[in-house]
């Protein structure tokens, strides 16, 4: 057999995950608030980099990578992609072909919100909305059920009783296990989490932006709700996008985010931002750290932050992002309020 033919052999084999795994795994566990469920500590996003023009066979690496690694969280949504619906369809194929026999080791996340497809029905939180997107998330992931379903954001158009009775009614129907929210204010999950209470729907978690330049939810009130009433906070973004890494220490390459996504400007990086991250990268160097280590580690230093999700190009971008210190010295922290805030 020549090297050709055994190296298409073993790419169209069907793989498994490490059967070491257990004893290689580098990533912790924590509760989700008051209940039972355990996150790992770092999640996998599919947000644009499981998409229609990303490869397969590096997404694929991607979950194996992560598994192996320990992280069982795996967090996507109906519309991310690009093309709406194809990270979902990724994933899926993902899971059917290489994990079916794990699926009770995956936390599996969805969310449903932002527009799908035409028409009025086509997103907010409305139950006729939320009720056809997670039908529409199964199919595509192949799944009976997901293991939260988030609405990820508030709709100010449709009464918050009818989404939370929507969201209520499809974990009675077995299609969610627990139920999240998304992008809601302190306010608006208050609001929501006494609907959820009298119904008693297994509500979760609040999915929200948070790393070291963006403390939106320390001002707002969200995670001193979270502490006081018993929910979680996964973190989004917690490395801003790539900014808490070291892709922009030497200017703006051509082939990053900041050159391809309209959500990260190039003014954004200032010489004031830029002095800011170098001085962020000097304190992680004290602490044997690369920079991203030091912005993950810090987002989950409080114990409200049940995860953080993680976006990587490739496994080499994820297993540098797996050394998480969460121990911090009231000198260091003072060291980084101080950076954070000039």
């Amino acid at each position: 057999m020549d090297k050709t033919t055994f190296k298409h052999m073993m790419s169209n084999r069907e793989r498994l995950p490490d059967p070491m795994r257990a004893k290689k795994e580098i990533v912790g566990y924590r509760r989700a608030g008051t209940s039972g469920l355990k996150f790992s500590e770092l999640s996998l996003g599919f947000w644009h980099n499981f998409g229609s023009f990303d490869s397969f066979e590096n997404m694929r690496d991607m979950v194996f990578t992560a598994f192996d690694s320990g992280i069982t969280t795996f967090d996507v949504a109906d519309n991310y992609g690009p093309r709406n619906g194809s990270a979902e369809e990724n994933f899926g194929k993902i899971v059917k072909e290489n994990f079916r026999n794990y699926r009770d080791e995956m936390l599996i996340a969805t969310k449903a919100g932002f527009p799908m497809w035409p028409g009025p029905y086509g997103n907010g939180g409305t139950a006729k909305h939320l009720t056809a997107a997670l039908n529409g998330s199964l199919a595509r992931l192949g799944l009976d059920y997901v293991d939260i379903f988030y609405h990820h954001r508030p709709d100010p158009d449709t009464p918050i009783e009818e989404t939370c009775y929507a969201l209520h009614r499809l974990t009675e129907q077995g299609k969610a296990l627990y139920i999240g929210v998304s992008n809601y204010s302190a306010e608006q999950t208050l609001a929501a989490l006494k609907v959820f209470r009298e119904l008693h729907t297994p509500f979760l978690v609040n999915q929200a932006c948070y790393n070291l330049l963006d403390r939106t939810i320390e001002r707002n009130g969200l995670k001193e709700a979270a502490e006081e009433e018993g929910f979680a906070i996964v973190a989004y973004s917690p490395l801003a996008q790539g900014l808490l890494t070291d892709r922009y220490a030497n200017g703006i390459p051509a082939d990053s985010r900041m050159k391809k996504s309209w959500t990260l400007k190039e003014e954004a990086l200032t010489p004031a931002l830029q002095q800011k991250l170098q001085a962020l990268r000097n304190i992680a160097c004290e602490r044997g750290q690369t920079l991203p280590e030091l912005a993950l580690s810090w987002t989950l230093k409080d114990r409200t932050i049940a995860s953080v999700i993680v976006g990587a190009s490739s496994s080499a971008q994820l297993t540098d992002n797996l050394q998480i210190n969460c121990s911090f010295t009231e000198e260091e922290l003072r060291k980084i309020e101080d950076i954070c805030n000039r």
